[in-house]
């Protein structure tokens, strides 16, 4: 018979290592380390799913990407042409016209020449220009052959050495132009220099004068949509369209 002091036992309870070893639910350490294992791993549809999700994203990423890469192009090749707009305004402002177009190619313009001056150090048939800064000497007869029969001379340029204290002084518009706005083509076999986009095509093989990497401004004066001054523009090909600048329009025209 029991003691007042001994415990009777409770009917359906169990020690607790007799509930850990008899329980439907225990799982053996090797059991949990398997499952753990089979759920870290992908299953093939997984894969595929993640993949797919990946696709749709790159998708709506890389024209997000390809915009803002048209426009930081855009960007740049106006902020130049603003800088030549610049420099004609203080060349009118100077001599009271604009710098002579070429009739015959806008794009093959003496713009460098006329903006960064010269100095006219011989007098002679034909006349010979040598810039301010002494980077290049050009003479009459190559301003012909380069840019029509209409051009022989520099406006932009000091007169002759010893021609008086009233000679004209020319000045550089361009003061500080990177070596990459500066581009050279030879038109008639004569080599000269052009004012570019430093973007340059900026498609792959976009090379109006037929030079790599040349995309020049192009100039008319007097101009088509600017007849009381000129026309300035500049085209940029960017996936396959091609992108006009110009100053006659404030937004990129598509051609």
């Amino acid at each position: 018979m029991k003691t007042m002091n001994e415990k009777l036992p409770v009917a359906g309870r169990r020690s607790p290592v007799e509930r850990h070893n008899t329980a439907p639910f225990f799982i053996s350490a090797a059991s949990r380390k398997s499952a753990v294992e089979n759920r870290a791993a992908f299953t093939l549809i997984e894969l595929l799913v993640v993949i797919s999700i990946m696709a749709i994203l790159a998708a709506f990423t890389f024209p997000v990407l390809g915009g803002l890469k048209r426009q930081q192009y855009l960007k740049t090749a106006t902020g130049e042409l603003n800088q030549i707009e610049t420099a004609l305004d203080n060349y009118k402002n100077k001599y009271g016209v604009y710098p002579p177009g070429n009739p015959n190619s806008p794009a093959q313009n003496q713009l460098y020449y006329e903006l960064v001056g010269t100095t006219n150090v011989n007098n002679g048939v034909p006349r010979v220009f040598k810039a301010l800064d002494g980077s290049f000497q050009i003479n009459g007869d190559q301003l012909t052959a380069a840019f029509g029969p209409g051009v022989s001379a520099l406006v932009n340029s000091s007169q002759y050495l010893g021609s008086g204290e009233d000679a004209v002084v020319a000045k550089d518009f361009l003061l500080g132009l990177n070596a990459n706005r500066i581009g050279t083509s030879a038109p008639n076999g004569m080599p000269v220099t052009n004012l570019i986009t430093s973007v340059r095509g900026p498609d792959a093989g976009y090379w109006p004068l037929g030079v790599q990497d040349v995309n020049p401004f192009c100039y008319a004066y007097p101009g088509t949509n600017n007849p009381s001054s000129y026309d300035l523009w500049i085209d940029l090909r960017i996936n396959g369209k091609t992108n006009r600048i110009s100053n006659w329009n404030h937004a990129p025209i598509i051609l």
